[in-house]
């Protein structure tokens, strides 16, 4: 099985491939243009590297949100387009997901928080058991520091993921412990090894009609509802 990972849902992205229990190689894709300008060729020079081509590839697994909504839409379409016409397998996973497996290969913590810096004063959450990094304590949410503190211990848990400095300051002020002095980002070498892991639980049956987990409604969604 020849896998292609894709993440672009925050603006260090990242394509993967993998076959049969082996990352083969990871290309992370430092964008200051849009992931619309890198993903592609990113592809093309990892497949090129192990000697492979598009049609070799046997599944896509993609990061399915949430996070920026341009790059969460980005690698959705890119994977339907990908598998749709070929048929072959698509998985996806929760981005916050890939941070939590991410974070569990670090050392041994008994459950994490992941977290994406999901601006206007809030953070996209979910919680996960962190043997399996599948194993959802709670579904990814959009809250305020606060509200999030309020309703989990963090004592608890072990922080992980992509926030701004205020953000992990006031969690710190509560007691809250990270899993890196640094962020971390969804990988898609985490993406791969979920679906190795997990295949059942990220197929998703009908490429075509599959949609992204944005958890919360775009800037210009809110604009038009609100006219």
């Amino acid at each position: 099985m020849l896998t292609l990972g894709l993440d672009t849902s925050t603006a260090e992205g990242s394509v993967a491939l993998g076959r049969d229990g082996v990352i083969l190689g990871e290309l992370i894709l430092s964008v200051r243009a849009t992931h619309s300008e890198t993903v592609l060729p990113a592809i093309d020079e990892l497949l090129t590297g192990a000697g492979q081509c598009a049609m070799d590839l046997d599944a896509v697994v993609v990061g399915a949100g949430p996070g920026s909504f341009t790059g969460v839409r980005i690698a959705a379409a890119l994977a339907r387009g990908i598998c749709f016409p070929s048929g072959i397998a698509l998985l996806a996973y929760s981005s916050l997901a890939a941070i939590a497996h991410e974070a569990a290969g670090r050392g041994q913590v008994d459950q994490i928080c992941a977290l994406l810096d999901a601006r206007r004063d809030q953070v996209y959450a979910a919680g996960y058991g962190s043997t399996e990094a599948h194993d959802v304590l709670f579904e990814p949410k959009a809250s305020s520091i606060a509200d999030l503190l309020e309703s989990l211990d963090p004592e608890d848990w072990t922080f992980a993921g992509v926030v701004s400095s205020p953000q992990r300051a006031q969690l710190s002020g509560a007691g809250a412990r990270f899993a890196s002095d640094a962020d971390i980002h969804p990988r898609a070498a985490s993406l791969i090894r979920l679906s190795w892991k997990h295949p059942e639980t990220g197929r998703i049956p009908n490429p075509a009609q599959w949609e992204p987990e944005y958890v919360r409604s775009s800037s210009a969604e809110r604009r038009v509802a609100s006219d």
